[in-house]
């Protein structure tokens, strides 16, 4: 148990990186998803990924034949011969990869110093997510994994290889499909929570948290603090041309996606908002408006509630 302990003290002082962007997904999901499936997600999203990472290094699937070099094993926590910050690593880049999916496909606000999304779990549980998602959560690899294979030259140490490098960086393609197979069971696995949690009456996050700025937007930025993370340190090793095709390969969606938000604004319904409350009624956006729920949401307000919101 002290051996334990000792490795697991060891981790977090090798990784505190892992931990920051662990301490933020906990907040991001305790207001978005609540406390108890983001409790559940932690341990069920690190278990697919440590299944997923286990197979492919004895048997090739589905990331591809790769392997992990033992070299910290002795400073930190591996299980059964996976680090285990790296599958631990997977439970908040599935998080990030599905709030930020719902954030693009759900109609938004930004207004009093804030941001609100307004989502329905329709939008959550849509097959249309599930796609998103799960490519957002391969866009994150397509600029973590080569920096991170280039290990031995920053903090993260070589702690994996692959036995036939292949044509993006050294990575091979099979690599990617390994991903998107991932990232599809485990934003798979926070929909099906998303049904559970709401059929038991426990998927009401706490409302305290629903009063901090931007918090309904905290998934989105994890997201993008992870691939900022991530160029900073790919430009830090001297890796130019690495940096400058990763920001190439993010322009493009990146641009897209503002364009669409700024679009969402402008063409903002109130039926949107109705629906919104109708499946979140302790969502913070009740707080824009001082009218009642029933009342604000009657026909009779509804033509002003659209004067005030769409622009």
């Amino acid at each position: 148990m002290f051996d334990f302990l000792q490795l697991f003290y060891g981790t977090v002082l090798l990784r505190p990186y892992v931990f920051a962007f662990l301490l933020v997904y906990l907040v991001a999901g305790s207001a978005h998803l609540g406390v108890k499936q983001t409790l559940l997600f932690t341990p069920l999203g690190y278990l697919v990924a440590w299944s997923s990472e286990f197979s492919s290094i004895h048997c090739g699937f589905p990331y591809g034949d790769y392997f992990y070099i033992p070299e910290t094993m002795g400073r930190e926590l591996w299980v059964f011969g996976v680090p285990f910050m790296d599958s631990l690593s997977y439970v908040f880049l599935a998080y990030c990869s599905y709030s930020l999916a719902i954030f693009l496909l759900s109609p938004v606000l930004f207004t009093g110093g804030n941001v609100f999304v307004f989502e329905t779990h329709s939008i959550r549980r849509s097959w249309k997510t599930l796609v998103m998602g799960s490519f957002l959560f391969v866009l994150l690899d397509i600029i973590i994994d080569p920096v991170s294979l280039q290990g031995s030259r920053w903090f993260l140490g070589q702690i994996y290889g692959y036995r036939t490098a292949g044509t993006y960086f050294g990575i091979p393609m099979s690599n990617f499909a390994g991903w998107l197979v991932v990232g599809c069971a485990m934003i798979g696995a926070l929909q099906v929570l998303d049904r559970l949690m709401a059929l038991k009456g426990k998927s009401t996050p706490p409302p305290l948290l629903h009063r901090i700025p931007y918090i309904s937007v905290l998934g989105p930025i994890l997201y993008v603090s992870v691939l900022a993370f991530n160029l900073t340190i790919t430009f830090g090793i001297g890796e130019t041309f690495m940096g400058l095709v990763g920001c190439l390969i993010l322009f493009f969606p990146f641009l897209f996606a503002f364009m669409f938000t700024l679009y969402k604004q402008a063409n903002l319904a109130p039926e949107c908002i109705q629906r919104h409350l109708e499946a979140f009624p302790l969502s913070g956006a009740i707080h824009l408006f001082s009218l009642p729920y029933k009342e604000m949401t009657s026909e009779s307000h509804l033509p002003q509630l659209g004067g005030r919101l769409v622009h």
